[in-house]
């Protein structure tokens, strides 16, 4: 069976995220290992416990207080809402999302990942990150919604176990067709 549509065969291409994402984990961590020992030997193990146990209650207070916040804003919205106004959109970088980010930092242990995490405290390091969030998140929007409905079903595909892609699309039956076996059949289980 053919359709007419060239296949390939060479496998796909890893995202340049899949592949140096485990890569700039692996190097962060062994950069907050080292840092920590540097400073363990000129501070001492006890300077270090306390900055690690500092960074986790002050993150644990910086994600309670956003998170009240977050619950606060919600229950306004919902009130607005049930009396007939609407309410006003929120500016990029004026969420708590960011700020409960900072507190996660500030809890995990390492230097550099409190350091990150207060610097995420500032409101405009947040509010710059919260614009270029917002504008990356419509664009890649906007790409994904160029086609129609009736594109996505012409690019529905069959992946055989060959490898090769059949280009196909889906059809379905939401009732069963009148004739002679239209008895119940219950559905087939895996």
């Amino acid at each position: 069976m053919t359709t007419g549509v060239p296949t390939s065969t060479a496998p796909r291409r890893r995202s340049p995220a899949r592949t140096f994402l485990p890569l700039a984990v692996a190097a962060w961590l062994v950069l907050e290992i080292w840092l920590l020992g540097l400073v363990a030997g000129a501070a001492g193990g006890l300077a270090v416990a306390a900055l690690i146990a500092g960074g986790m209650v002050l993150g644990a207070v910086v994600i309670k207080r956003a998170g009240r916040r977050a619950f606060k804003n919600l229950t306004d919205t919902f009130q607005q809402a049930q009396q007939g106004a609407r309410p006003a959109p929120q500016q990029p970088g004026q969420g708590n999302g960011l700020t409960m980010l900072a507190g996660l930092f500030l809890m995990m242990p390492g230097l550099i990942s409190d350091a990150a995490g207060l610097v995420l405290l500032l409101p405009p390091v947040r509010a710059w990150i919260g614009r270029r969030a917002a504008a990356s998140l419509e664009r890649k929007m906007a790409a994904a919604s160029a086609g129609t409905f009736g594109d996505a079903f012409q690019q529905a595909r069959i992946h055989r176990p060959d490898g090769k892609v059949v280009q196909g699309e889906v059809v379905r039956e939401d009732r069963p067709q009148p004739g002679p076996d239209t008895a119940y059949r219950p559905p087939l289980a895996p």
